[in-house]
């Protein structure tokens, strides 16, 4: 299994956006130090919370102060853009960073991003699928393109910097409520990213995909399949919930609720937002032994999923936050993935074997101490 984090990223509108965004990257390069497989950075307009405007140009920064993780868009709205220009930028971006991008692409997060920009919001899937299908003719093939659609035009269109990855970055395409991404993820080949928000049927998400891929002529693949759940990890679990409990309450009600619009999945109020998502199984705020046997149990459930993701926030603060991530890193992911196996097993190997060995270790003492008591009496 591999790790990474999907990250809006959310910030309290009250604090200097400034210092939040270069957080965000101190927090790329934890990850990236930690063994972090990949992280996702979302494209925002509007809300507060949100306003990370261009992945691209947030990406290509923190792929200079990182060595290894993958950055993947999380995603670009292709609804507002011209289809020549994300290619473009992104191939682009794929040079920079020689190869570590991953380009997610969706319809847009918020409809007050849509609506700024006068897009119907019952218009704005079918506009990314017209766009994504002209950014893949784009990226596979140098045949000129002449096409159109809402609000752009390609004539001949042809890019002159192929894509350092073949055929082109990994592509995924994240997916909240409706089953329009985990389709369209499908019939593309395409990775889906599973946000998930408590009502999730991750299971009936999987199969919307291998539904649609099976009409495609393609066969799904689970290992590319990402999952994402909001946590929160701390040494005990009433230490993980003190320290999200104003912030997680806050984030439900004044962000989700009040400003995209949806209700909330829990009753509330707010100082009892966090034990009642704990307690629906929608969020994991505890300990790192609490996060494996979630996992665990998702895997079971859903059948098995190749990449799960920590759905960013900065609920318990900047300390608190980056201290969770340390413990994933150091308590959850070798769980999971198996590396520390090998340790355990030569530990058993070693505990079994103790007490016979030491008796031989002993024997030998005296033996030696035998021989230099003869060598040193002449004997």
């Amino acid at each position: 299994m591999r790790f990474g984090a999907f990250l809006a990223p959310f910030h309290d509108p009250r604090e200097n956006p400034t210092l939040a965004l270069e957080r965000d990257l101190d927090l790329i390069v934890l990850m990236d130090r930690l063994g972090l497989h990949e992280v996702w950075v979302g494209e925002h307009h509007s809300t507060g919370w949100e306003y990370i405007s261009s992945p691209e140009i947030f990406l290509a920064v923190a792929a200079e102060r990182t060595r290894h993780i993958r950055l993947g868009t999380g995603a670009v709205s292709l609804t507002y853009h011209h289809p020549l220009m994300v290619a473009d930028r992104i191939v682009l971006l794929d040079h920079l960073t020689r190869g570590r991008i991953n380009f997610g692409v969706g319809p847009g997060g918020h409809l007050s991003d849509a609506a700024m920009l006068g897009v119907p919001s019952s218009e704005i899937r079918d506009r990314m699928e017209q766009s994504l299908e002209a950014i893949l003719h784009l990226l596979t093939s140098t045949e000129p393109l002449t096409a159109s659609g809402p609000g752009w035009e390609l004539h001949d269109a042809v890019l002159q910097l192929r894509p350092y990855q073949q055929p082109y970055p990994p592509l995924a395409i994240p997916s909240l409520e409706s089953p329009f991404g985990m389709a369209l993820a499908g019939r593309l080949g395409a990775a889906p990213i599973s946000l998930f928000f408590g009502a999730s049927d991750l299971a009936a998400q999987w199969a919307i995909t291998e539904d649609a891929a099976a009409r495609a002529g393609r066969s799904a693949n689970r290992d590319d399949w990402r999952v994402v759940v909001p946590v929160h990890l701390a040494p005990t679990r009433e230490q993980a919930i003190e320290e999200v409990r104003t912030g997680g309450g806050e984030w439900m009600f004044e962000y989700v609720q009040a400003l995209t619009g949806r209700p909330a999945p829990v009753p509330g109020p707010k100082n009892q937002t966090v034990d009642q998502m704990v307690e629906a199984g929608s969020w994991v705020i505890g300990t790192p032994d609490d996060l494996v046997e979630f996992v665990e149990q998702l895997q079971e459930r859903t059948g098995g999923f190749g990449t799960f993701l920590l759905w960013g926030h900065e609920w318990a603060g900047p300390e608190a936050t980056r201290r969770s991530y340390d413990l994933f890193a150091r308590h959850v992911m070798p769980a999971l993935n198996g590396s520390r196996a090998g340790l355990t097993a030569s530990g058993d190997m070693a505990r079994a074997k103790a007490t016979a060995l030491h008796k031989e270790r002993v024997m030998g003492v005296e033996r030696a101490r035998d021989r230099h008591a003869r060598e040193s009496s002449g004997s």
